[in-house]
């Protein structure tokens, strides 16, 4: 049985987790290019080596990043995205483009 420590809930079956996928910092939507927007959202390193994912503990619905070595898939230590993110980003709604009838 394989187990992963959760930074909330403490070690749980791996069953319990829901992989999210890889820790990318996210370009400025405002000033990114599409190209750039189109990297971060569809493509990954793909790289052999220790990489941050994030991952859910799915009962309690808590994301939190890990790093794991994605050749002998151990897991190498899991915490609590405030490491990370400092600051919330507040996201402004985009206007309302109006059709031609």
């Amino acid at each position: 049985m394989k187990i992963m420590n959760c930074p909330l809930n403490g070690p749980r079956n791996i069953t319990e987790f829901t992989y999210g996928g890889e820790f990318k910092h996210m370009p400025d939507p405002a000033t990114c290019s599409d190209s750039e927007w189109a990297d971060y959202v569809f493509n990954s390193e793909d790289m052999l080596g220790v990489v941050r994912e994030w991952w859910m503990h799915t009962p309690s619905s808590y994301w939190f990043l890990v790093e794991r070595h994605t050749g002998s898939d151990e897991i190498i230590r899991t915490f609590d995205p405030k490491e990370v993110f400092t600051s919330r980003v507040e996201f402004t709604a985009a206007p309302a483009k109006e059709t031609a009838r």
